[in-house]
Parts: structure tokens; sequence; C-alpha cells
């Protein structure tokens, strides 16, 4: 079985957004035979990437960084659709941190890297804003000496 895993941003540009599913779409098509999509199904890249990966007959594996990982969804609808993608995985890895901390996220995104075959990072190209952040965990994947396929639409920075 082929593991892929996502790091990315919680907001993505409208003018990035169509770019961003193709990518992922592409990515997805070009992998054959069955295949685990692991993601901590927060808003942004990882529930985007959940659902194409899910629509795509991958195995969804959830990784929870921490206990109180819920209290941390400010809209409604956004802890909807992250409680309907959780239902949807066939395995769930719930890490040992009771609260949502950067160390927590940093854990999450490092788990992912470690246990993919290769990562798909939804980044502009810019550090981190705290530890934990996309820019964090595609470093980290790299000194591993994974694959990383980066996904954004030049010229569009993240809010």
């Amino acid at each position: 079985m082929k593991r892929i895993g996502v790091t990315g941003h919680r907001s993505i540009p409208e003018e990035a957004r169509a770019h961003v599913l193709e990518g992922i779409r592409s990515a997805l098509r070009g992998l054959e035979g069955s295949l685990e999509a692991l993601s901590s199904l927060a808003v942004g890249a990882d529930q985007l990437f959940a659902d194409l990966a899910l629509a795509h007959g991958a195995e969804l594996t959830a990784v929870i960084p921490s206990g109180d990982y819920e209290d941390g969804f400010d809209d409604e609808a956004d802890l909807a659709r992250y409680r309907k993608l959780k239902a949807r995985a066939v395995r769930e890895v719930r890490l040992d941190f009771p609260h949502s901390t950067d160390e927590a996220y940093y854990a999450a995104g490092t788990y992912i890297a470690d246990h993919c075959d290769r990562l798909l990072a939804v980044w502009d190209g810019l550090p981190a804003r705290g530890l934990g952040g996309t820019g964090d965990i595609v470093t980290y994947a790299r000194t591993l000496g994974r694959p990383v396929t980066v996904i954004w639409r030049d010229g569009v920075t993240r809010n």
C-alpha cells in the first residue's frame, strides 16, 4: 500500500484554490494500487486533500494532534466537516497531547511525514508562522529524504 500524507495552509486564497484542487487531483491520479491518505483533517488543505483522497478510493488515516483538537474549530460548518471526514477514516492515530499547542501540531505533522511515502505540501514557500506550520513540516520531511510535492499557484500568498 502506498502512503501519501498532506501538510498545508488552513487559509487558501480563492485565486489559488482551483490550482490547489487540480494539483492534489493530479498527484492522486499519478498513484496506482491501494492508497493510504494521512491527514490531520484541519480546515483548508488537510480537508481538501482528505475529500479528494477518499473520492480517489484511498483509505483515510486521521492523525489527531490532541485531546481537545475539536475545540480549535471556530466555525460549526468546519467542525461538522471534520467530524464527517473523521467518521470515514479507517484508522485514527490520536497523539498524546491533552491540548492543541504548536508542539502538538508539529508532532502530528512529523508523524505524517514519518509514515508516508510522499508528502503533498499545499504551501506558498514562505516560512512557518509558528512551530508545526507547513514550512516546518516540509523541512522535516526533506531531512528524512521524503519526496515532497509542493502545490501552490505562483504569485499568490496566503492571508
